[in-house]
């Protein structure tokens, strides 16, 4: 039997369930849990080599997650039915659930350590968040009517000014449109950690001495996804696996914090 080198999950550890029986308002239905899949799972199965997206609609579990099968290679990313349910779970956010575990495997540096201190294969769960929006929804939605998505939904004047701060037209669009999906899933993460609900106006304002590994509280996550958002290093540059540096906002290619960097309620920069 093949044994499992594990990612973890998107959520922290959590009891909630939500069966396919309930009937709770919101949350997705299946044919847009497999949309949700589908956009992302086009996109990324020529870059992802061996990714197996295991539909698991029928599980309650409210979660997500991925591991390397060690005797088969193949990268496997379960997306469980019981997340896409959650009543405040829409496509986009489930989209960008799945980038986060895209992003373990191609997120790149700072990567999780093992017992010796060594890096293994996968992201933190911050870098993780960071790669879903600088990378894979850029490139997820980048052919996409943006204006009229964002147009469906209720933006906050800060996530237009510093989305709008960053890119023009279509590329701001496409920013407010992943900023948003960032809220979606910050706050199915409070709601499991009965938390209370993130805002872009009240950023984290904790600075960590030790870049984290785990995952960071709601509020520092949906500051991440901000500034995955609104980093202007293009998703053509790819992040490096060894290297915190390349691919990103940080003040070592000369970008000042708060212009797409990591937040440092999770990251610690490298000098």
């Amino acid at each position: 039997m093949a044994t499992c080198l594990n990612g973890g999950g998107f959520l922290p550890d959590n009891d909630l369930k939500i069966p396919v029986s309930d009937k709770n308002e919101g949350g997705l239905t299946f044919k847009e849990y497999n949309s949700a899949i589908d956009r992302v799972q086009k996109v990324y199965n020529p870059l992802l080599r061996n990714m197996v997206i295991k539909r698991l609609w029928s599980s309650d579990t409210v979660n997500a997650g991925t591991y390397v099968d060690d005797e088969t290679g193949n990268r496997v990313i379960n997306m469980y039915g019981g997340m896409a349910r959650h009543p405040l779970m829409t496509e986009d956010g489930l989209s960008l659930v799945l980038c986060h575990e895209i992003g373990h495997h191609l997120g790149g540096a700072p990567r999780k350590t093992n017992s010796n201190g060594y890096w293994i294969w996968a992201a933190t769960e911050g870098q993780s968040d960071y790669f879903a929006t600088l990378k894979c929804m850029r490139k997820v939605f980048a052919k996409e009517d943006n204006k009229k998505a964002i147009n469906l939904s209720i933006v906050p004047e800060k996530v237009k000014s510093e989305c709008r701060r960053s890119f023009k037209n279509w590329q701001a669009d496409l920013c407010i449109r992943t900023s948003m999906a960032g809220l979606v899933v910050a706050n199915v993460m409070a709601d499991t950690s009965k938390l209370p609900d993130t805002s872009f106006e009240t950023p984290d304002n904790n600075v960590t001495d030790l870049t984290l590994e785990f995952h960071p509280n709601p509020q520092c996550r949906l500051d991440t996804y901000l500034q995955g958002s609104i980093c202007k290093v293009s998703d053509f540059y790819s992040t490096s696996q060894t290297n915190e540096v390349y691919g990103t906002c940080h003040e070592l290619n000369g970008y000042k914090y708060g212009d797409g960097n990591r937040p440092v309620c999770w990251y610690k920069p490298q000098k």
